[in-house]
């Protein structure tokens, strides 16, 4: 988080106009409003499942750039007025929370010159520089050549992918030909948000990470990493197999696997003609599934967006698994995400293969959940006698009854409209000109703060823009579902929630005042 701002605020200032990849993360949020940018947002597919794919290529286009700017209300006449011309930088999330990967080496080219900086957010991607199925796919790599004119920037979560503890990460540049790169003015935005009494143990993590990385080890570390998804992908097959038409989990992945090792990059890529993917506007070798990165759906939902009469929604497998050793990165509505760092092991993955069975065995048995969950249980009575299956149909009946995965896609593809920079929404919310708004009378007013659902994490409205009737209605479903299902909340940071003396809680949004959205 705090490299993504260090980059920003080397490289952008008041008012410039930045062109960003709407599913980033909330930090370079947070990098807008601190800065005062204008930011007009490259929009990503999703499909039905919820899972967030590829900006279409033809997104990247400098005509396609060129009308986001013109259409947005405040971006046009900024950059007109702006030294060159140009947006000062691009950042694009990669690879993506689900694990899609872009053709760095091709966007880099095709958008030298075109703006000043060009930031790839791969958080979770340090890895790929260290092994060749990664090739042309990450922004920072020896084989490439350098730009003409747009410096490259690259930040990493180094405690995610490699072995660096919490909070550690790292930024990567790559000066242009033309050298734009100040050495001392990016020192200064350094400064600016590091601390003067320094975590040294977080700085000898990174040291220790990259001393881990330096080849052969780096490559063989890597290597291993992807060789053990690959058996647990086959493993998992292999089981769902043995159970013939009896339900199991099975995997977010392309139709066939390499029979053996790791295949090559080609086996993930995504292409137009494929179904397993479920995103539209893909273009072939554009972008890339990361073989490390596990998704695992849960039966109930289709690739079409239609419910099957028989469904496990993911939380509360996901749960289960956290009472029997298995904590998961993110779930979704159908769907969770698990991913093969460095030192995963097939014991450690084979554990994840058998809580699996177990809990289909316990589902199948309709045990009580004091049973087989009792944290969870004694954390929420109401539940403690029901059996897993009585509680599976119960949720999924739920979310087909209030339509929640196709309420949630349609949120995120609904057309949003900024009325104020975001920096002059939090110059509002500093004065406290704002006002508390019950979620059902939000329509048509200005958010001041953040408002992000978890799962996913990837923000519906940044202060200054409008609430309409999608989310205002995906709001008023996400509030009724958490009414009846308290423990399997979803957490919609942004939200808040007041508990009246008989328990009904009630849901609110801070929004602009009416009379400073005016002015």
């Amino acid at each position: 988080s705090t490299s993504d701002k260090v980059v920003w605020h080397a490289s952008v200032g008041a008012g410039d106009v930045v062109v960003v990849d709407r599913n980033c993360h909330k930090s370079v949020l947070h990098a807008i409003i601190m800065t005062g940018a204008i930011p007009v947002f490259l929009t990503p597919t999703r499909n039905n499942l919820g899972l967030i794919g590829p900006i279409p290529r033809q997104a990247f286009e400098w005509e396609s750039i060129e009308a986001a700017i013109a259409r947005h209300p405040f971006a046009a006449d900024a950059l007109a007025r702006a030294p060159g011309g140009r947006p000062r930088i691009l950042t694009l999330t990669q690879s993506t929370y689900d694990g899609i990967v872009y053709d760095a080496r091709a966007l880099t080219a095709q958008l030298d010159g075109r703006v000043e900086t060009l930031h790839f957010d791969e958080a979770w991607l340090p890895h790929a520089a260290f092994h060749p199925i990664y090739e042309g796919m990450h922004a920072i790599e020896a084989s490439a050549p350098r730009t003409d004119d747009s410096v490259v920037f690259a930040t990493h979560s180094v405690h995610k992918l490699l072995a660096g503890i919490s909070q550690a990460s790292q930024i990567l540049v790559r000066d242009a030909e033309r050298s734009n790169f100040d050495r001392h003015v990016f020192n200064e935005a350094y400064l600016m948000h590091a601390s003067t009494s320094p975590q040294y143990a977080i700085i000898a993590s990174c040291d220790v990470a990259a001393a881990m990385m330096e080849p052969p080890g780096g490559t063989a570390l890597v290597e291993e990493s992807l060789r053990e998804s690959l058996d647990f992908r086959r493993a998992m097959r292999e089981v769902g197999a043995a159970w013939g038409d009896d339900w199991w989990f099975r995997l977010w992945e392309p139709d066939a696997l390499p029979e053996q090792g790791i295949g090559e990059a080609g086996d993930w890529m995504l292409r137009a003609e494929d179904r397993w993917h479920g995103f539209e506007q893909v273009s072939d070798g554009f972008s890339m599934l990361d073989p490390i990165k596990a998704t695992i759906l849960t039966p109930g939902l289709g690739l079409d967006g239609s419910f099957d009469d028989f469904g496990v929604p993911a939380a509360i497998v996901t749960d289960y698994l956290a009472e029997h050793g298995v904590v998961v990165e993110k779930a979704g509505l159908y769907s969770f995400f698990v991913m093969f760092t460095i030192g995963i092991t097939k014991g450690r993955w084979n554990t994840l293969v058998s809580a699996l069975q177990q809990f289909k065995d316990d589902h199948d048995r309709n045990l009580p959940l004091w049973r087989v969950s009792p944290e969870f249980a004694r954390a929420n009575p109401r539940y403690a006698q029901l059996g897993v299956r009585d509680l599976c149909t119960r949720v999924h009946d739920a979310f087909r009854e209030l339509d929640l995965p196709r309420v949630t896609k349609a949120v995120y593809g609904s057309e949003l409209v900024p009325a104020m920079t975001p920096a002059d929404a939090w110059n509002r919310v500093a004065h406290r000109e704002i006002e508390r708004v019950p979620i059902a009378d939000v329509s048509g007013r200005l958010t001041a703060t953040l408002l992000t659902p978890y799962p996913p994490g990837i923000p519906l409205l940044i202060p200054g823009e409008r609430f309409n009737d999608t989310i205002r209605d995906y709001l008023l479903r996400t509030a009724e579902f958490n009414r009846r299902f308290p423990g399997f909340e979803t957490d919609v940071h942004g939200l808040v929630v007041h508990t009246a003396e008989n328990g009904e809680r009630e849901w609110f949004v801070d929004c602009i005042t009416e009379r400073a959205a005016a002015s």
